[in-house]
This record gives structure tokens, sequence and C-alpha cells, in this order.
């Protein structure tokens, strides 16, 4: 396999991503990742900009190749980037709306999915999204540990200067703190 390729926002990344990303790499044998961070997401607005998304990016995924993404879907960064046999690697969760992207099958005709599924996750969910797609010889699913983080959920924490200590990599912590990232200013000296 060429290139193993993991993209997200990344507002903040958080140790579920981690995870997923560790998994992966265990199952497909992956030396290394391709992290790429949305410099502008298509599908979701963000809080930070995507050079402060980078910067969190690479504390959390500090062997991995970090990068930004241009690309607002990712069937135009697999058409403008033409990598040789990638794996995409998603989260269950992701999947679900996999239907939803542009250009699904087109997606698949480009890449693989690599899907990493915790135990409890309701398999109706997985089959409604794969009754909705053509080319199922084109997804796989691994395994991952269980795990609550959830972007928005650090985004609100952070916000109330709640601690983060389980929720993301220390690094990934110590600088959403020492920048006060997520806190909003609420105008009053």
């Amino acid at each position: 396999m060429a290139v193993t390729l993991f993209g997200g926002a990344f507002d903040p990344p958080h140790v579920g991503h981690v995870e997923l990303a560790r998994a992966a790499k265990e199952r497909f044998d992956v030396p290394r990742l391709v992290v790429l961070v949305s410099e502008a997401p298509g599908h979701k607005g963000v809080s930070l900009p995507a050079e402060t998304r980078l910067e969190l990016a690479r504390a959390a995924f500090p062997d991995d190749d970090v990068r930004l993404d241009p690309y607002p879907w990712t069937i135009d960064l697999l058409r403008a980037e033409r990598f040789d046999d990638p794996l995409f690697v998603i989260g269950a969760d992701e999947f679900c709306d996999f239907p939803t992207w542009k250009e699904p099958d087109a997606v698949l005709e480009l890449t693989r999915l690599a899907v990493g599924t915790r135990p409890g996750f309701p398999t109706e969910k997985i089959d409604a999204a794969l009754d909705k797609i053509s080319r199922l010889d084109r997804v796989l699913f691994f395994e991952i540990e269980p795990n609550p983080a959830a972007s928005r959920d650090i985004r609100s924490l952070a916000e109330a200067g709640e601690s983060l200590d389980g929720l993301v990599p220390p690094a990934v912590a110590a600088i959403i703190a020492e920048r006060n990232l997520y806190v909003r200013s609420s105008g009053l000296h």
C-alpha cells in the first residue's frame, strides 16, 4: 500500500482521532500516516484558523506526516493529488455520513476506505450507509477501542476553562491552555 490518509478538521484533534490512527497503522501495517488537516472543510464550519489546527494536529500526531489539505472535498483532493493506491481512514460515525459526501462513488474509485468501528456502534447505521454505496469491495472495517471524546464537547470544555485531561493528547492540551484557544472574549475589561 503506497499511502494511508487520515483527514479531518481536527478542531481540535483528540484521543479518539489518535486511537483511530494508531489502530489503522497497526491493522494495515502502515509505517507512517499522512494526516490531512482540512483548510476549509466543505461540510462543516471550524472554530480555529487552519494554521492553528495544523499546529494542534502536529502535536497530536508527532510521528506522522501532517499537512494542510487545501481542498474542501475529499474527491477534489484525490483527483488533484493522484495518490498511488491510497487507503483513506475514517471513523464509523463519518462512514455513516459517507453517502452524503460529494461524489461518494467517485471517491471509492480513487481510494479504499478503512473504517474504524468500536464495540457497541449501531450496526444498522453502518448497514444503512452500505446500502447506499456501489463499491462494497472498496470498504474495509477494523476495530478500535471505544472513546468518548468529541471535538464539539472539547471546545465547550475549553471555553469553560475545564480540564481536557484524557480527552486530548497532553501536547494538544498544553497548546490550548497556553494560547487560550476556544475561549471567547466577553468584551468586559
